[in-house]
């Protein structure tokens, strides 16, 4: 594949698959700043509520990056019944993880949350909000097993639309819920499970188009097995991922709240703007799937390479201006001097991350695509060596709170930038031009 050519698709999938990326950033962005005017305490538990759902959802990103790989490889390889086959099965074992899930959450949440460091209001905030956001669960893990259908199908433009509409119902219904009804964290939490469970709705009647020629509609272990043994590496992956930003979460817990708060503001923006570089990676999933059904590995290493780059221009697109507004963009969320002050500091070094974040995600697209999952799994788990040592000197040095939460930030920093060397090494390995 020429440059320009394999450029032009990787940005004409990046564009749409920015909506697919973006709905739980962007419920939490939007809850972020509503919940932010309603006091520190309700930020705090949303703080700690978010840690905890975004570790659900990534977790089980599995469905989403199995079926993208799984799919694209058989169409590539000219099997559309296999990859009809697939997408059943993808489907099915979503429900199932569903609904297991959600009752864990739900009843689990008051535990979650004091591990994480809520106490007093903080605590009864957060516990309110997952308690009610569990419901959503079994809805979201339907839009996540579809969206991976459609992305091996290269079917990234529908799901833009519906996420664009469930994004929009949230933001209106949220004011109206929270100011309007006065219901304050409960409003913030119910309008995006209204919002979860007309996206779930949507996606399962557009997803059909894609599994017409299946050949089995009922469940079957045969069938889910491949998605599980992956996502066994795959959840070993988010799960050493999310390790690393629920214990910064609970680090900044630790400080004190305005600390907490401030960390939500920028974990917020940090949860939108990485899915921002992320889309130019989900392209790669799909693309290089494809040329590796085709047997083509020149052509997969060129897209490899190709998406790293676009990336990368992005990452320095996104982290100027961040960096520029940094003192400016806290007030946005809140009024607090406190927060404010622990804020700005903390977005400069978003803007740093976002560089060799750029690079990470790139190759970590490339690399789902090849379906590498073991090295994946094992690889994330082995940068907690560097994370947790950080984590402990943090806490041990955290008399000044802007100091406390510079530490944190300047830690996932390092992560990232080791993260971007080991994936850029191992891509260029399995995936070298024969």
């Amino acid at each position: 594949m020429s440059r320009r050519p394999t450029d032009r698709r990787i940005l004409a999938l990046a564009v749409p698959a920015l909506g697919s990326l973006a709905v739980e950033p962007l419920y939490v962005l939007v809850d972020t700043a509503i919940v932010g005017r309603l006091g520190t305490a309700q930020l705090g538990g949303l703080a700690l509520a978010a840690s905890v759902l975004a570790l659900v959802v990534a977790g089980c990103n599995f469905l989403t990056y199995g079926a993208t790989e799984r799919v694209a490889h058989r169409l590539g390889a000219g099997r559309g019944e296999d990859a009809a086959d697939v997408g059943v099965q993808t489907l099915w074992l979503s429900v199932l993880v569903g609904l297991v899930v959600a009752p864990l959450i739900g009843f689990g949440a008051p535990v979650l949350a004091r591990v994480l460091g809520g106490r007093g209001d903080v605590l009864d905030h957060a516990t309110t909000y997952l308690q009610i956001s569990a419901v959503g669960l079994p809805f979201v893990l339907v839009t996540l097993g579809a969206q991976g259908v459609q992305r091996g199908a290269s079917d990234y433009r529908r799901p833009l639309v519906i996420l664009l509409i469930a994004n929009l119902v949230n933001t209106v219904l949220e004011v109206l819920f929270v100011f309007g009804f006065d219901w304050g964290v409960r409003g913030s939490a119910w309008s995006t499970v209204i919002a979860q469970v007309g996206a779930a709705v949507a996606f399962g009647v557009m997803v059909r188009r894609h599994l017409v020629a299946a050949r089995a509609r009922r469940p079957s272990w045969r069938g889910m097995a491949p998605l599980m043994s992956a996502g066994k590496y795959l959840i070993l992956r988010v799960a050493s991922m999310l390790v690393v930003f629920t214990g910064a979460t609970a680090v900044a817990a630790r400080v004190d709240a305005p600390t907490l708060a401030a960390h939500q503001i920028v974990n917020s923006m940090f949860g939108f703007l990485a899915l921002v570089l992320d889309s130019l990676a989900i392209p790669a999933q799909t693309i290089v799937a494809e040329e590796l059904g085709r047997a083509g590995r020149d052509a997969a290493a060129d897209v490899a390479g190709r998406s790293a780059r676009l990336s990368l221009l992005a990452g320095a697109a996104l982290a100027v201006p961040l960096a520029a507004a940094a003192p400016l963009l806290p007030h946005a969320f809140t009024d607090d001097p406190a927060v404010i002050d622990r804020a700005g500091p903390a977005l400069w070094f978003l803007a740093a991350l976002l560089l060799p974040g750029a690079v990470a995600f790139a190759y970590d697209g490339s690399l789902i695509g090849a379906g590498d999952y073991r090295f994946l799994g094992r690889a994330a788990f082995a940068y907690l060596a560097l994370a947790v040592p950080l984590g402990v000197i943090v806490l041990a040095v955290n008399n000044d709170p802007v100091l406390g939460i510079a530490g944190i930030w300047g830690a996932l920093t390092a992560w990232m930038a080791l993260r971007a060397i080991v994936n850029r090494r191992r891509a260029t390995h399995i995936l070298r031009p024969a």
